[in-house]
């Protein structure tokens, strides 16, 4: 324990802890109810996240909890296997991703196409704002993103200004919600700048529902958390070995630690801080997610809002993200009843802006700006399918057409690294083509160079990067040059792609 928190700040990690819980609270009763589950689902894996996987995880600032890319298959294995499918699936993804970290995979999990991941997050974030739309209604959303995306119109063109039912007070307070996490987000005081949106907006749709008295939906928590944990039934076993679980669990292994891993690269980009490993990210996520299924909770990846949050609050180490899983399990022990009074509307507001938040067009930009046509098509093509079929099918067809990125070079895919490091000094050249194919051993020879003042990356023997490769290699030059190296290249020509 000791080792795991060495040079810790008490008051920095305690101080970036309490941003966290007040960031995590709303986040992770809303992924819950967007997946299908009570809200004490996603509590209790929050709270794993922070006591068990903040504990040994590889990510040091990284903050691990239900995760909203997760919350559409979810929704789905709830709605055709049902609830007490989710345990064993979680147990079964566990086992795979603590069997991947042991293997040492996690540098493959990089591999995949930027394009692809980012194309798979937008086209959750919009099945989650078309879903949640109707939350805000005090509805349930429908079995599938195209007919949410059908009955809007009708929701909307249903309200009446004259007769306020609970319809129409349910989606006030949404839009109160929304508003207020808007307008804070925008104009709040850099005093109070900590103080996330999100909070200011469940906080202004629920008093908004007490003070007028309004009779809208309810967050409905056990009096103990405890008794929300489901133990497994005694046909556990017997699902295991069940096709349909098995591989719904490997869609879940493989989505979850695919995030994890893209949300550690970027939660190191933040902090000059240790940097990740990635093995032992994936042992720690594998171990929270068995946890998870025998708990019957949700799904947990390592998630970009809480992490980042974690990081522009200070922390220096990994207790932040622990004391954030008490702060969470000692809120909802002791003031269950507090969280009754939460709109289920206010919920499905805060999750609408998370989720048009997950549709960044600014990525699919920067992919036809940086990298021409193919990339941003294959973003756009995942998008598509995503919202049009399934999650996992959107995930492979992407994956299938990031191949095309390997045929201008199919005949010629080696990459020799050559390195010679010496006293305050590393030389580092490239020969070959630089793919996707070969990013785990080169982000691996790129991690290994020992810290000096100055490189030199020789890359006129580099005769093609895809956009894969090329991303990895744009965020190692400028963690390098923030951390006051001094990299000089040669070779670096236009067509490769790199943005340095």
């Amino acid at each position: 324990m000791r080792a795991r928190l060495a040079g810790a700040n008490p008051a920095a990690d305690f101080t970036a802890s309490i941003v966290v819980f007040l960031v995590a609270m709303p986040l992770c009763m809303g992924i819950a109810v967007a997946s299908g589950v009570p809200p004490e689902k996603g509590l209790i894996t929050g709270i794993i996240g922070g006591l068990v996987v903040g504990l040994i995880a590889g990510s040091p600032l990284q903050v691990s909890g239900p995760a909203a890319g997760l919350a559409v298959i979810v929704f789905e294995i709830v709605r055709d296997q049902g609830l007490s499918a989710l345990g064993p699936i979680l147990v079964l993804a566990g086992l795979i991703q603590l069997a991947a970290g042991i293997f040492r995979l996690g540098g493959w999990f990089r591999a995949i196409s930027p394009a692809v991941v980012h194309g798979m997050l937008a086209g959750i974030g919009a099945l989650i704002v078309i879903g949640q739309f109707h939350v805000m209604f005090d509805a349930k959303p429908m079995s599938s993103g195209l007919e949410n995306l059908a009955a809007m119109p009708g929701r909307l063109m249903d309200l009446s200004l004259t007769d306020m039912r609970a319809t129409e007070l349910a989606f006030l307070i949404g839009l109160v919600t929304i508003g207020a996490m808007l307008a804070w987000e925008r104009w709040r005081p850099a005093s109070l700048r900590l103080v996330p949106g999100a909070l200011v907006g469940v906080v202004a749709g629920t008093l908004l529902a007490a003070a007028a008295g309004l009779g809208v939906a309810r967050v409905v928590v056990p009096s103990s958390i405890f008794a929300a944990i489901d133990l497994p039934p005694s046909t556990f076993l017997s699902q295991l070995v069940n096709p349909a679980i098995v591989t719904t669990a490997i869609a879940i292994a493989f989505i979850a630690s695919a995030e994890t891993l893209l949300s550690a690269a970027a939660v190191d980009r933040m902090h000059d801080g240790p940097r990740s490993n990635y093995d032992k990210e994936l042992r720690a996520q594998g171990i929270g997610n068995l946890l998870c299924g025998f708990a019957g909770a949700l799904p947990m990846t390592g998630v970009i809002v809480r992490s980042s949050a974690n990081v522009q609050a200070g922390a220096i180490t990994r207790l932040s993200a622990i004391l954030h899983g008490a702060w969470i399990l000692g809120f909802v022990a002791l003031l269950p009843w507090l969280l009754r009074l939460i709109p289920m509307a206010a919920l499905g507001g805060i999750l609408v802006i998370t989720g048009w938040r997950l549709v960044s067009l600014t990525h699919a930009r920067h992919l036809l700006r940086h990298y021409g046509a193919l990339p941003a098509l294959i973003w756009l093509v995942t998008f598509v399918m995503v919202v049009a079929t399934d999650l996992l099918t959107g995930v492979l067809v992407g994956m299938g057409l990031s191949l095309l990125e390997l045929l201008p070079h199919v005949r010629r895919l080696s990459l020799r690294i050559d390195q010679r490091h010496d006293e305050g000094e590393s030389r580092i050249s490239l020969n070959g083509v630089a793919t996707f194919l070969s990013l785990p051993r080169l982000s691996h020879a790129l991690e290994a160079v020992p810290g000096g003042s100055r490189i030199q990356l020789d890359l006129s023997g580099l005769r093609g990067v895809d956009h894969t490769s090329s991303e990895m290699l744009t965020d190692w030059l400028q963690r390098k040059r923030s951390q006051g190296v001094t990299v000089d290249m040669r070779g670096a020509r236009s067509d490769l792609g790199l943005a340095c």
